[in-house]
């Protein structure tokens, strides 16, 4: 009888178990305008990381994103030359420590992988020259403290994880201009609302002045008052040789001008929107 078609032929290799040759890998290198060495390996299949591009020492730019990559090799530290490298949306559950050695890195993705915080090695701290880092869609809930010395750092993004808190040590990174943390336990906007909040009251009271016509019969009536309060404990406090006709010329500068600040809690613009309204509708 027969064999079935197939029955003892050996199962095809899928598309993860793809390999890469050195040969192959040194003819897709391209060399951009500005005569830097790119890799682009992006969304081609591979479950392991191609081992022969650890020779390749020279390389400027490195992109490995959408692949199912599950493990960085122990030696990645090697490729010193690195100044780009994309690793976003693959598997990874953690790095390892020899990306420390990476520091003429300026742009880091790992995002859209499995990695938890003990994923994260402290030699992240070691990328002087790191601009940009993605963390984002990951399971993050802290960094490590190290990455306080990453001061050209400008971007890091750390949205879609699992942050309770904010990194401490955030305000610290000087020339940090962008924080993506959105849909995390904790928001950005709460944090930066709070700190807003703060200044405000640490800031010294501004002056307002608008004219009278602007505010509503009770409103100038509590300014006019407060106003009285404050004439009254300049003419208190005037010296004796100053005469009466100084004081009245004062006081002509700033006629018709009003100070709501002092009861109104919103800004000036909103002040006399409501105050407008108000005047239409009383009359």
């Amino acid at each position: 009888m027969p064999k079935k078609k197939g029955s003892t032929a050996p199962k095809k290799k899928g598309s993860g178990s793809r390999k890469l040759s050195l040969k192959a890998a040194k003819k897709a290198i391209n060399v951009t305008p500005d005569g830097k060495r790119r890799l682009i390996l992006s969304n081609m299949g591979f479950t392991i990381f191609p081992k022969c591009l650890l020779k390749l020492r020279n390389l400027d730019e490195l992109d490995l994103s959408r692949n199912q990559i599950q493990k960085l090799p122990e030696t990645i530290g090697t490729l010193k030359s690195l100044r780009r490298l994309d690793l976003h949306s693959n598997k990874l559950e953690s790095v390892p420590e020899s990306i420390g050695g990476l520091i003429e890195l300026t742009y880091l993705n790992l995002a859209n992988n499995h990695l938890t915080s003990a994923g994260l090695p402290s030699t992240l701290g070691s990328l002087c020259n790191l601009k940009t880092l993605n963390l984002g869609l990951n399971q993050l809930d802290a960094l490590p403290s190290t990455m306080e010395q990453l001061s050209l750092l400008q971007e890091l993004a750390l949205f879609d994880n699992q942050f309770i808190k904010v990194p401490e040590f955030l305000p610290n990174l000087r020339n940090l201009t962008k924080v993506n943390l959105i849909r995390n336990p904790c928001t950005f906007a709460h944090a930066e609302s709070e700190r807003i909040r703060k200044e405000k009251l640490e800031q010294k009271e501004e002056l307002y002045l608008v004219h009278e016509s602007f505010l509503c019969k009770r409103c100038l009536k509590i300014c006019k008052a407060e106003a009285g309060k404050i004439l009254r404990k300049e003419r208190k406090g005037e010296k004796k040789t100053e005469k009466p006709e100084v004081f009245e010329e004062k006081k002509k500068r700033f006629e018709g001008l009003m100070t709501p600040n002092s009861v109104a809690a919103v800004t000036q613009d909103v002040w006399r929107i409501k105050s407008k309204s108000l005047l239409l509708t009383s009359s």
